[in-house]
């Protein structure tokens, strides 16, 4: 350790006295200024500036949307628009939701008080021992532990709780623990029970008795000064039971997509978790954190569910403890380096997400000591992913359904080089001019863009760099709808949620064999259950189905020349094919771009009718 390094790490003691004492540095009084203003309530004007513009644009253009009821002339046609109605309020709802994240985290960087930026600067009289989790299966990454042993921090032990089936993985954790047997621990428990959250209880039941520990995944980076600026932190606020440290993507990634993609970890942690320590729920997102033992232990560990960080979070909050967003402690993080550990990922928190609102939500609701605006930003964002089943139910009724009830076949004239062709396409009833008008297209669009609003506000003086960044992401993230619909209704009838590890390439909880049965019904069943428990996106049923997906919804799209929803039904046909062929494939790298030039010509085709070119209706590739 530096000399430098050492001066940082500045002695303190294992309980702060407020004021502090004539010795401490300036930092160290702002600290404790900091401290008179630590609250455990956050303030409730986020959610509140939400529901009143959701109730302002409820009362001004559902007079509109309910008199679309009139046109049905059958039971089926006035479901079929009820449920329109109904998915086009709720998106509403998340449109204005994530459009006032960005505006008040704006309100928070330029005027909010930051009593954790302060806290971290206090000078500590002494080191209060922690324990720093490492926690690996078959993903072992040697730069990301060594992180954890290169702190500033003078008393401290690493523990890497070594989950690894591979011998060659456990090979390398040995080797690496060897050379710092003083630092460096290596636990290894005889099953993989509660998977992560089994690890780390089982550490630190038997292992690590620290007042502190943190927690690192696989191929996280910690910074030298992780421990020396958090545990301040702690020490300031007794009720505190875990701190969160910021993140980063990792710019040493060697990973192409990791690098077109990357930026999006950064300007979401910039702009949807500062501002909860003042106006929501600050998350404990599972890694790069602080945690109080005492905590842990009156919750009686990390339940045992796939999201254990989420369910950690809240059983402290409802213990009176809460937890702290540090944003100038930043961890680096890898995106995932394949479309394959992409699509794994997206599909374990699909399934662990569903998992924690079974078993969670009922409970939260009751809780006592977790107030309204707290709930609401838990559910918001945690809701999320499994209403993406509704978003997917949606576009069914939406590109299916509703021609089917109200669609009326048209011409099409298109001119190319003075040859006219005229092609027969399908329109909605004219009566649907209805909301064809220019606020209800504001809207439409402010909704469809508002989940990456923070990246074109922090990407605004980067206009290249931004429109690559919306061209890949949308090629990803705006096809998963079917992967998540799978995941949904999987975990729905299943059960069970199965913690897969991105970075493991031997996984084979999936691929377990399924019982022999005699009886046809009974194997109709065993090949319908052996389809769910194996959702995952290595088996052939699930791409079958994204591509399924893509190609009948992208008949309609032309028939009913949805040029906007075409170009989803595209990124959803590539999504799969990229599993295989990888993002630097040359093909993919061309054909990433279409889904959302073709999205944008939609919208400006959507456009050109407010002045009066009469074109399809854009609306139905709503995304939240």
């Amino acid at each position: 350790m530096s000399v430098e390094n050492k001066s940082r790490a500045v002695a303190v003691p294992s309980t702060l006295e407020w004021p502090l004492t004539p010795e401490v540095s300036l930092a160290g009084r702002e600290a404790a200024k900091a401290k008179s203003r630590l609250s455990y309530d956050p303030k409730p004007w986020l959610y509140i500036f939400i529901f009143g513009v959701w109730l302002g644009a409820l009362l001004w253009f559902q007079p509109r949307l309910v008199a679309l009821l009139d046109i049905a002339d059958s039971t089926g046609g006035w479901l079929a628009l009820l449920g329109f109605i109904l998915f086009i309020d709720f998106a509403w709802l998340y449109g204005i939701y994530n459009v006032s994240v960005v505006l008040f985290a704006f309100i928070h960087k330029k005027w909010g008080q930051k009593p954790e930026s302060a806290l971290t600067q206090a000078t500590l009289l002494e080191f209060p021992p922690v324990a720093i989790l490492y926690t690996t299966c078959n993903d072992f990454v040697e730069e990301s532990v060594l992180s954890c042993v290169e702190q500033d921090y003078p008393n401290y032990t690493v523990y890497i709780l070594d989950d690894s089936s591979d011998p060659a993985y456990k090979a390398q954790v040995d080797a690496f623990a060897a050379r710092f047997p003083e630092r460096v621990k290596v636990v290894r428990r005889p099953d993989r029970k509660a998977f992560k959250a089994g690890n780390l209880n089982h550490g630190l039941e038997h292992f690590a008795h620290e007042p502190y520990f943190a927690i690192a995944d696989a191929d996280e980076i910690l910074p030298p000064d992780f421990l020396s600026k958090l545990v301040p932190v702690m020490e300031a606020d007794p009720k505190c039971g875990f701190v969160q440290a910021n993140h980063r993507s990792n710019p040493n990634t060697t990973s192409q997509l990791s690098k077109d993609l990357g930026i999006g970890i950064d300007l979401h942690w910039d702009w949807y978790q500062g501002l909860r320590n003042d106006y929501g729920f600050v998350m404990f997102l599972g890694h790069g954190a602080l945690l109080r033992r005492e905590c842990w232990e009156k919750i009686g560990g990390f339940p045992d569910i796939v999201s254990e960080d989420l369910g950690f979070a809240i059983h402290a909050r409802e213990l009176g403890y809460r937890g702290r967003f540090v944003q100038d402690v930043v961890c680096y993080e890898d995106f995932p380096e394949t479309v394959r550990a992409f699509r794994i990922r997206h599909m374990k928190w699909t399934r662990g997400t569903s998992e924690f609102l079974r078993k969670k939500l009922r409970w939260l609701i009751n809780a006592k000591n977790i107030t309204w605006t707290e709930k609401f930003d838990i559910l918001f964002p945690t809701l999320n992913l499994p209403l993406t089943l509704l978003y997917f139910m949606f576009m069914v009724n939406a590109n299916l359904v509703l021609p089917y009830f109200f669609g009326i076949p048209v011409p099409l004239t298109i001119e190319l080089g003075g040859t006219e062709l005229v092609v027969a396409i399908m329109a909605l009833d004219p009566r649907f001019e209805l909301i064809y008008t220019p606020d209800f297209f504001f809207i439409t669009i402010l909704t469809f863009f508002a989940p990456v609003l923070c990246f074109v506000v922090g990407l605004l003086g980067q206009p290249r760099r931004l429109f690559k960044f919306l061209t890949h992401s949308t090629a990803l993230y705006a096809a998963l709808g079917p992967l998540s619909a799978i995941g949904v209704v999987a975990y729905a009838i299943s059960g069970k949620a199965i913690f897969l590890v991105t970075g493991d390439t031997k996984q084979t909880e999936h691929k377990k064999a399924q019982p022999r049965r005699k009886h046809w019904w009974d194997k109709l069943k065993g090949y319908w259950k052996t389809f769910i428990h194996k959702s995952h996106p290595d088996t052939l049923p699930v791409q079958g189905f994204e591509i399924l997906t893509g190609l009948i919804f992208g008949f309609f799209a032309l028939y009913m020349f949805q040029l906007s929803f075409l170009g989803l039904c595209l990124a959803f046909l590539l999504l799969p094919l990229m599993h295989y062929l990888g993002w630097e494939h040359r093909w993919v790298r061309r054909l990433v771009w279409l889904p959302f030039i073709m999205i944008l010509g939609g919208v400006a085709l959507a456009g050109f009718s407010l002045i009066g070119m009469q074109t399809v209706f854009f609306g139905y590739g709503f995304h939240f």
